[in-house]
Parts: structure tokens; C-alpha cells; sequence
């Protein structure tokens, strides 16, 4: 980067904006300034984090620079509101090496009818175009025309999916790229939504706080339709009544980070438990032997259709960061198409985990 004068901002997730001014000199921290809301005590630590920036190369990482500032504070000091790590973020932010929602402008695809196995495929599609830099961060609504089961990348599928069920039910396996666990998907009976961001976005958050990071909209977008909800870790959303949610991440090393998350809308259990094995297990948890129960938190405490809901939340999205409408290209299509005849559709990857 040009040498200079910098300013990177970072708001810690249920704490304080922690800010940083640094000069660049030599490819190093020559000058930082720490400020922000916080609380520190005792003040004087606020010039041993400055020193202890001093000197620092450009390429330093966030560990990097919350262990030099760690190590320049002894075991008197408190820091309320924010950490190292924090200020790490900000200095990366001030050097353009992490990024924040309001240093992008979003794509958002509305809903789009189509086979669940293709959605699945797009995700890999998404994700390789942004961190190429040929798609902006993306956030995209699925749809479908079929039933599927989607389970995770890791999930064992003999553990999983009871083959009797969903022979019966007519009910397809698709594995997907993420970890996580299965998405039992109808036509009309759950929320699912994408979002692809650069691997900056996510810079210096270990896997717990990315997830709650890439949620805190959806939080708002709930809030908007009546649900008072909150992140539960490591990967959940819930609400006073219980789950309403799920997410499911997949970092990729050529610089994109996959976050999908959904919502059951209104899921017949019966038939679900039919399929699922361990879905029997969590349900038993729950006390949940009723016949014909449905799960069905974002209608029952909505009272809001699906579409509406999802509307909804694209106005929210739009309403708090720079967004701009947008679609799938025909070549996306084609690759997509092409993903599910050679990976996603085939008995190889489906079983990969038997």
C-alpha cells in the first residue's frame, strides 16, 4: 500500500467502535492512534497499545498484532468493550487488508425457481466468482420445485437418511459444500438464503464470531416481521419460543466465504422423521411424538407468508448496506448445470461419507 496516513473502523459485535489512525513508513507501522467508545482501564494503557503497534509490518496479521498487544499489557489492565483482537481488525481495515459491509456494494438475487440441486451448485459457482473478483458479495434467496434433503459435507449419509423414507416420500439426497447438518426441504416449507462475501469481510473472526457477524442483519430482517430473535453459538438463531434457525459456513481458500442459513417456515415433522434418522433423535429431545406435528416458528409467529417474509428481508438488506438487483448470467446457469452432472448429482459425491 502507498505510504501515508489511514483510518480503519471496527464495531465488536455486542461491545464498542474500536478506530485506529496509522501512518505507514518502510512498509511498517510508524504511527497509531487507538480510539473509540470503549472503556480501558487504566488510561495510561491506551499509550502501551499505541507503542506496542509502533513497528509492526504491513503484512502483519490480526494475531500478530493483538499478541504484540497483548504482550505490552500487563494483568492490571482491562479493556471493556473490545479486545486486541478488535483492534487488530481496525488496523487491517485501516490497511486495506480486511473490509467491513460498508466497503462493498451487494448483489441481491430475489427467489428463483429451480431444481434445490442446483442451488447447491450455484453456491460453488458464487463463491469462486467472488473471490475472483467477477461478482460482487452476493446475498440470493433460494426456491424449489422438488423435495430434497441437503445434508452437510461431513454428515454420514447411512447415519443420516433413512432410504425407505425417503423412497416413500419420493425425497432426493444432495450433499452439499458447507458443514452443518441436513436441510429437509419441501416446496413452501422453509427460508434459505446465501450469502457470498470476500474473505476480507470475515479477517481476524474465528469461526463462532464470523457466523454471528455474517447474522447480525438477518437479526434486524426478523425484527422487522415480529420475531425477536438471537444468535446462539456456534451456529443457530433463535427466538424466546426456541430455533428458528440454522447456518452453515464454508471458507474458501481462494478468498470467499459461503454463509447460508435456514429457516423453517412451516415443515411437516411427521414425514421429516420419516426420513431423517438422527432428525428422530433430536425431535425425541423435544418431546415432540404428536402425530401430523409440524414445525412451523416463522409462520406461527409471523402470521406473515413465506413470500412476505422474504420480501421483507431483501427491503432490510437494502435498506442497511449499498446493494444493487441482480441475476443469474446464462454462463452461471451452464456451470451450475455442469457441477451437478459431474459432482453434485452423482452417487460419488452424494456417498462421499457413507
Amino acid at each position: 500500500m502507498s505510504e501515508g496516513s489511514v483510518r480503519g473502523e471496527y464495531k465488536v459485535l455486542g461491545g464498542k467502535l474500536v478506530a485506529v489512525d496509522v501512518e505507514v513508513a518502510d512498509g511498517r507501522l510508524a504511527r497509531a492512534a487507538v480510539s473509540g467508545d470503549f472503556f480501558l482501564e487504566p488510561d495510561e494503557a491506551l499509550e502501551d497499545i499505541n507503542a506496542a503497534l509502533i513497528g509492526m509490518p504491513v503484512e502483519s496479521t490480526v494475531a500478530q498484532l493483538a499478541s504484540a498487544i497483548d504482550g505490552a499489557l500487563d494483568d492490571s489492565v482491562s479493556m471493556i468493550g473490545f479486545s486486541a483482537e478488535a483492534v487488530g481488525v481496525a488496523v487491517r481495515r485501516a490497511l486495506g487488508r480486511a473490509t467491513g459491509w460498508v466497503d462493498h456494494t451487494f448483489d441481491v438475487i430475489p427467489a428463483v425457481t429451480m431444481a434445490p440441486v442446483m442451488h447447491v451448485a450455484l453456491d460453488e459457482v458464487i463463491a469462486q466468482e467472488v473471490a475472483a473478483g467477477t461478482r460482487p458479495p452476493t446475498l440470493r434467496f433460494w426456491d424449489w420445485d422438488s423435495p430434497l434433503v441437503v445434508i452437510g459435507s461431513f454428515q454420514s449419509y447411512k447415519n443420516e437418511i433413512d432410504p425407505a423414507g425417503a423412497a416413500r416420500h419420493d425425497i432426493g439426497v444432495v450433499r452439499r459444500i458447507s458443514g452443518g447438518g441436513a436441510m429437509f426441504m419441501e416446496p413452501g416449507n422453509c427460508i434459505t438464503y446465501s450469502l457470498v462475501v470476500p474473505s476480507s469481510m470475515v479477517e481476524g473472526l474465528s469461526f463462532e464470531r464470523s457466523y454471528q457477524f455474517l447474522d447480525e442483519w438477518v437479526i434486524s430482517a426478523l425484527a422487522e416481521v415480529g420475531v425477536q430473535a438471537h444468535f446462539v453459538p456456534l451456529n443457530d438463531i433463535a427466538s424466546d419460543k426456541g430455533k428458528i434457525a440454522g447456518a452453515a459456513q464454508k471458507r474458501f481458500a481462494s478468498g470467499a466465504v459461503l454463509h447460508h442459513v435456514t429457516m423453517a417456515y412451516d415443515i411437516d415433522a411427521d414425514k421429516m422423521l420419516e426420513v431423517l434418522r438422527i432428525g428422530r433423535e433430536k425431535m425425541s429431545d423435544k418431546g415432540t411424538k404428536s402425530a401430523n406435528k409440524r414445525v412451523d416458528p416463522m409462520r406461527s409467529q409471523t402470521g406473515l407468508t413465506r413470500e412476505a417474509i422474504m420480501e421483507s428481508f431483501l427491503e432490510t438488506f437494502r435498506g442497511l448496506y449499498a446493494t444493487q438487483d441482480s441475476a443469474y448470467t446464462a454462463a452461471e446457469l451452464d456451470e451450475a448445470q455442469a457441477l451437478v452432472e459431474e459432482k453434485f448429482g452423482t452417487e460419488a459425491w452424494t456417498h462421499r461419507v457413507p
